[in-house]
């Protein structure tokens, strides 16, 4: 877990599960999950799901702070943001 290393946050599970209608989760106890079929995505948009989850291990909402860290470890989160929305919608309808 690179990223966890790089975000010095530490997850108590990291769990790959069918999430159909969604790509990643974390609850409050620490457990980060993701879909297994964000393995068939491009490698930068895992990158912004990896980071959106892991950084609620450190924020637990989307205020300034976890908005200023997301645009500091993937610049471009907004536009891939937009992507998970078209993304999961067009996965769910297949």
């Amino acid at each position: 877990m690179a990223w966890a290393l790089k975000l010095k946050v530490n997850p108590t599970q990291v769990v790959i599960a069918d999430m159909p209608k969604k790509w990643g989760s974390c609850s409050p106890d620490g457990v980060v999950a993701f879909a297994e079929d964000l393995a068939e995505m491009d490698s930068e948009f895992q990158d912004y799901v990896i980071v959106h989850e892991l950084l609620h291990l450190r924020y637990s909402d989307h205020g300034r702070r976890f908005k200023a860290m997301m645009t500091a470890m993937v610049p471009r989160w907004r536009e891939l943001e937009r992507k998970s929305r078209h993304a999961t919608e067009r996965h769910h309808q297949e």
